[in-house]
């Protein structure tokens, strides 16, 4: 198998009111709006939304509960002020700030939001991990 991420299935608890949120911070919708899923192109994979249960249901698992970080999803740009302003942009969109952007151990800079169904993101600034021309990292 290609280490490869081709789609990340976030479980949601209203399809089109995450659909709004992730519209609000600009992401290309694919095609029409619906109620059961959404889909958005981004740098190198695709988000997927679709309804909570019925994602667990698939998996043959319970669903999570609202608020129990289950994994975070990263987003990494080319600067200190991208990360700032990315921050900002989600709570004008509706998103909790988790933790402000800081300095990081690692020589980075960075902060997390949850949208409006729990799921925890970073916004990151990675000194050594330069942004391609693919809109992706390019790492070491």
């Amino acid at each position: 198998m290609q280490a490869r991420i081709s789609v990340i299935t976030l479980g949601v608890a209203d399809v089109p009111r995450a659909r709004a949120f992730y519209q609000a911070l600009g992401w290309p919708l694919s095609g029409e709006p619906e109620d059961q899923v959404a889909f958005f192109r981004t740098a190198g994979s695709r988000l997927a939304l679709y309804p909570l249960d019925g994602i667990a249901e698939e998996a043959g698992q319970t669903p999570a509960q609202p608020g129990t970080i289950r994994a975070t999803l990263a987003t990494n740009v080319e600067s200190r002020e991208l990360v700032d302003q990315a921050l900002e942009d989600v709570e004008k969109a509706g998103g909790t700030i988790l933790a402000p952007a800081r300095e990081r151990f690692w020589g980075g800079y960075s902060g997390y939001f949850a949208d409006p169904d729990g799921h925890a993101w970073e916004v990151a600034f990675n000194p050594f991990w330069p942004i391609g021309d693919d809109g992706l990292p390019e790492l070491p």
